[in-house]
């Protein structure tokens, strides 16, 4: 099918901060939704404001609920910044960074593998890191897993993989990687999923940095951590 989003209808498929955004732009802040996200942004609000003074262009791609990042939702994002790239004029290796939490944090790191444009960083909260675990994890999950893979072919355990970041660790590009993890997590097991993929980026050397959320739960950062989490995206931006 045709590509259909463009500068005019761009708002129906993403809400971006472009009209508030200080120019010139300096760089790209994509953050994808926890799984079921469905909220359409009709105006601008504090994280899209507080990026915009700092010519940051925010994006929250509308992907589907329960994409989990699978080769459409890869595309889907690709074409958002296709158009955001045209209609500014920006540079095609302006800095971008790949932010999320759970599913959206899985999404992040995926997106860094796969995107048309690599990330300079991916910043993610409570991540999911091993999809073929998680699809185990919670009885809320299977359906979703199964609906956004459905049409990939070979097995599902391959079609798992696929979307997997702990999986996908040879395809990760050496590029800055920023984990945040609540140690009280119920929904996404810190020991499953971040602290096995932060394993695999120090056999192999990746710049990285880890930090567990004490005493809270999915995605809850402190309002410390809500800070750090912030500076490490402006910084991969800025330098």
């Amino acid at each position: 099918m045709e590509r259909i989003i463009n500068c005019e209808n761009l708002r129906s498929f993403t809400y971006v901060n472009d009209s508030i955004c200080k120019k010139p732009v300096k760089g790209i802040v994509i953050s994808f939704f926890g799984l079921g996200g469905m909220t359409m942004h009709d105006n601008d609000f504090a994280e899209g404001e507080f990026y915009a003074e700092k010519g940051i262009l925010y994006v929250v791609p509308y992907n589907n609920p329960w994409a989990w990042m699978n080769n459409q939702a890869v595309q889907y994002t690709d074409e958002i910044i296709d158009v955001l790239i045209e209609k500014y004029g920006l540079n095609e290796d302006i800095p971008i960074v790949s932010t999320g939490g759970s599913m959206g944090g899985q999404s992040a790191l995926v997106y860094t593998a796969k995107a048309k444009r690599t990330p300079v960083a991916c910043v993610a909260n409570c991540p999911v890191c091993d999809v073929v675990y998680h699809f185990t994890e919670r009885k809320d999950l299977p359906r979703t897993l199964y609906s956004s893979l459905f049409n990939e072919a070979g097995t599902l355990e391959e079609a798992l993989k696929s979307i997997s970041p702990l999986h996908l660790i040879e395809k990760m590009p050496k590029v800055k990687y920023h984990i945040f993890h609540c140690n009280e997590d119920q929904a996404v097991n810190i020991d499953a999923h971040s602290k096995k993929l932060i394993s695999e980026f120090e056999k192999r050397q990746y710049d990285f940095t880890f930090d567990i959320v004490e005493g809270r739960g999915h995605c809850d950062l402190t309002l410390e951590m809500q800070r750090k989490f912030a500076e490490k995206v402006i910084k991969a931006i800025e330098g």
